[in-house]
């Protein structure tokens, strides 16, 4: 069932994600999908789960053995790839897991140690190394969420943008306590 609800949000995106979709996806009758989800909200936690966990493997390999510069751009670039290449299930990676959902939290912890890691080569740690990740999560996902909606509409290459945007995030990172408050 949940293979089947992430194919339908690769095919028609994560606002077609509905149980009568899916079950006639499976070609089953929607009651009996309520055999193993009790609402669609329980399937989009489910679906999520599974598409955190891919993006989290995807995040952790990318920063595997890197540090610093290296690690941070690798990580960008993991990060654009893997929503670029999902459109349908990148926006499902944003949501907060259920903290009932135990597979759906090692998932989203997963994802941010990838990050943590990346930010070991800039010394950053504890309450600081949160910061920072909240501010590389920030302009990725809005990086994305505009590319991914044709928000960029001047002829410039939207490439060259990103590089820009992973040149910044490091040029911060590396002067963090310069310019934090």
């Amino acid at each position: 069932m949940v293979d089947a609800a992430v194919e339908l949000v690769d095919a028609q995106g994560p606002g077609a994600l509905t149980l009568a979709a899916v079950a006639r996806r499976t070609g089953v009758a929607a009651p009996s999908l309520y055999k193993h989800v009790h609402s669609v909200e329980a399937l989009q936690q489910k679906v999520s789960a599974r598409v955190t966990a891919e993006l989290a493997n995807v995040l952790s390999a990318a920063v595997a053995g890197r540090s610093g510069e290296d690690a941070v751009r690798s990580l960008a670039h993991a990060y654009h790839d893997y929503a670029l290449s999902h459109p349908g299930r990148y926006p499902l990676t944003q949501r907060v897991p259920d903290a009932q959902d135990p597979e759906h939290v090692a998932a989203s912890e997963r994802a941010v140690q990838a990050v943590f890691a990346a930010l070991r080569g800039y010394g950053l740690g504890g309450d600081e190394a949160i910061h920072a990740t909240r501010v590389a999560r920030s302009a990725l996902h809005g990086f994305v969420s505009l590319e991914l909606d044709d928000g960029f509409g001047l002829p410039q290459d939207v490439g060259g943008t990103f590089e820009r945007l992973v040149s910044a995030l490091h040029v911060n990172l590396r002067n963090w306590g310069e310019v934090a408050p």
